[in-house]
């Protein structure tokens, strides 16, 4: 085999897996390709979070091999990770799985591809799997970071601890080394993820004893692990920007923010997957927090960094719907939760029922109708705050990374790209659709570089400006 294709499914920190792969075979003196057809190795990079996603994985293996049947597949990823076994038996489309503890190993699983055998190797979960990666995913002049892999919070609902293992996290210098190497290759946006982030640098030390976190206040001299290593991203040169997401409510670090305000290149921009705004449904979630402390984080977050440079926090979320025993009543306590915090951008996904995890079990299972109601609510209210939040942004002038310039323009003389401001994340936020003089302003507008624009308009969730 000497040519691969890489399907690529899951959150970023399976998309950093999938560039470390890929970063693997093209040092083993292969090919890269952008169709399947072309390749003689299909790598199904899968997730294995929810149900929706487990089953668009395994249908991507399936029509890989059906489609395609001179080449090799492989299925790699959260879903081999977990299933390697049962998938051995039950999925003879799948000619290897390989897990993700050791993604090193894919150099002698592809060489027992080729000779012919079909490997199915797991390994245990140690470690951050990181390393040079010499194609990135990302749009141009954006790069994911990982920090941490695994966790230790155990939400009742959740696989990840299953999938990943315990939470473990990278040493801080490696990481300001891999964004300082980033920056010299002309990224300018950082995105920095794990499973938890506000974990990073307290290994061991489970979250829910609420009195590890109490020393890390922002009164005190010491400092949180994240706190350090934000410090020490901020000693770097350049012009970057740095957004940290996957940020868990429970044990939020807040003296984070003082480092925050005083670098500008560290975006307040907050993901804080909430999942409920309801106190009976946040326990049983295994969560320690309330709705009240948690709407007290936000008002936390914006009142410390109101004045900074770029204005009000952006605050991004997640909400879990028909989590097991949620009634009318209680869905609606994460309405009034959802009006009350205000989130720029709220995600929101019915509960999935996964294997070996504590909600599985219990009773007073949600129908998937009336939970497939409530988030269609739920959404519906998010996009209705999203729509207002944007328009508050209407008439004040951004920095815009552009991700695509949309060749022709619009017909009429005009370019056309697609861009994002600071507060709206890759994959998961709107985006700006930014106007330009094709004759006059042609040499401003690339993939990967930032202009500034002004913002004249809302479109649902998306912004539209033009150049200045």
């Amino acid at each position: 085999m000497t040519s691969f294709f890489l399907d690529q499914h899951g959150c970023a920190k399976n998309q950093i897996d999938g560039e470390l792969i890929l970063t693997r075979l093209l040092k083993k003196g292969m090919k890269r390709v952008d169709s399947p057809e072309e390749a003689d190795l299909i790598i199904v990079n899968s997730c294995g979070f929810i149900e929706s996603a487990k089953r668009e994985s395994l249908e991507a293996v399936i029509d890989a091999k059906t489609s395609y049947p001179h080449a090799k597949v492989l299925l790699a990823g959260c879903l081999s990770e977990r299933y390697a076994e049962t998938l051995a038996e039950d999925l003879p489309e799948a000619d290897g799985i390989i897990g993700n503890g050791d993604l090193s190993a894919i150099d002698a699983v592809v060489d027992s591809m080729t000779e012919g055998s079909r490997p199915v190797e797991t390994y245990d979960q140690q470690g951050v799997c990181c390393g040079e990666r010499e194609e990135l995913l990302s749009f141009p002049g954006s790069a994911y970071v990982k920090i941490t892999e695994g966790c230790d919070n155990r939400c009742s609902f959740c696989a990840i601890p299953l999938i990943r293992g315990t939470m473990r996290s990278r040493p801080a210098q490696d990481i300001i080394d891999e964004i300082k190497s980033l920056v010299a290759r002309g990224i300018v946006e950082i995105n920095l993820v794990g499973q938890d982030s506000a974990a990073f640098g307290m290994d061991g030390a489970h979250p829910h004893k609420k009195e590890i976190w109490s020393q890390f206040d922002g009164t005190g001299t010491k400092l949180s692990p994240l706190a350090q290593l934000l410090q020490g991203i901020s000693r770097l040169e350049g012009k970057f920007w740095l957004r940290l997401l996957y940020i868990h409510p429970d044990h939020f670090p807040l003296d984070i923010l003082p480092v925050m305000a005083q670098d500008s290149r560290l975006l307040p921009y907050f993901d804080i997957p909430f999942q409920s705004g309801c106190n009976p449904i946040i326990k049983a979630m295994n969560r320690t927090g309330t709705g009240a402390e948690y709407t007290q984080l936000v008002q936390s977050i914006r009142s410390r960094l109101h004045s900074t440079k770029l204005g009000e926090p952006a605050l991004r979320t997640t909400f879990l719907v028909g989590f097991p025993g949620e009634t009318d009543d209680h869905a609606q306590q994460t309405l009034d939760f959802i009006k009350g915090i205000q989130p720029d951008w709220a995600g929101s996904f019915t509960y999935s029922r996964e294997d070996d995890t504590p909600a599985a079990a219990m009773k007073n299972q949600v129908p998937k109708k009336t939970a497939e109601k409530r988030n269609k609510t739920l959404q519906q209210l998010q996009e209705e705050i999203t729509s207002e939040r944007l328009r508050q942004r209407v008439d004040r002038t951004y920095d815009v990374l552009i991700e695509e310039v949309i060749e022709g323009g619009d017909g009429e003389g005009n370019g056309l790209a697609i861009g994002r401001c600071w507060f709206q994340a890759p994959e998961v936020d709107g985006a700006v659709v930014v106007s330009y003089d094709l004759e006059e302003q042609s040499h401003l507008v690339a993939s990967g570089r930032m202009v500034s624009v002004l913002v004249t308009g809302t479109s649902g969730v998306d912004l539209t400006g033009a150049v200045v």
